[in-house]
């Protein structure tokens, strides 16, 4: 097998596991409803950002479970890649806020370096988006 396909080929098991990965963390928050996203949306106060944390927990919510699939699939993989990114900033800086050591904010760090660094690599040959939309694959 060519080095090439090697290497996409562990791109895609790399970017399929992150994703279902992610998706099983958000999928509880999603279902959870209104009262799981305010909880979630709450950890927006770190940033000063007090309002609406029902609506900041749904996107949290959202990003995780439907940005993990996205993910997964490599379909609109850089816009979910971008929100993933975010979740893990904020989830981040939560941890880093409540004085957490390293073995409970490190996970968050190591999601954050891989979707951060994703939207630089893309979602890769074996990919939707490489299939149906290769103009921003």
């Amino acid at each position: 097998m060519k080095k090439e396909n090697l290497l996409q080929l562990g791109w895609l098991i790399f970017r399929v596991g992150i994703g279902i990965s992610i998706f099983l963390h958000g999928f509880p928050k999603i279902s959870g409803g209104p009262e799981m996203w305010t909880a979630i949306g709450g950890s927006m106060g770190i940033f000063g950002i007090n309002f609406a944390p029902t609506f900041w927990g749904f996107l949290a919510a959202v990003a995780e479970s439907v940005g993990g699939l996205l993910f997964a699939l490599g379909l609109f993989f850089r816009p979910a890649a971008i929100m993933l990114t975010g979740t893990m900033i904020v989830a981040l800086s939560t941890h880093l806020a409540a004085g957490d050591d390293f073995m409970i904010f490190g996970h968050a760090l190591d999601l954050l370096i891989v979707f951060a660094a994703s939207i630089l690599i893309g979602p890769g040959r074996y990919s939707l988006d490489a299939k149906f939309l290769p103009k921003i694959a």
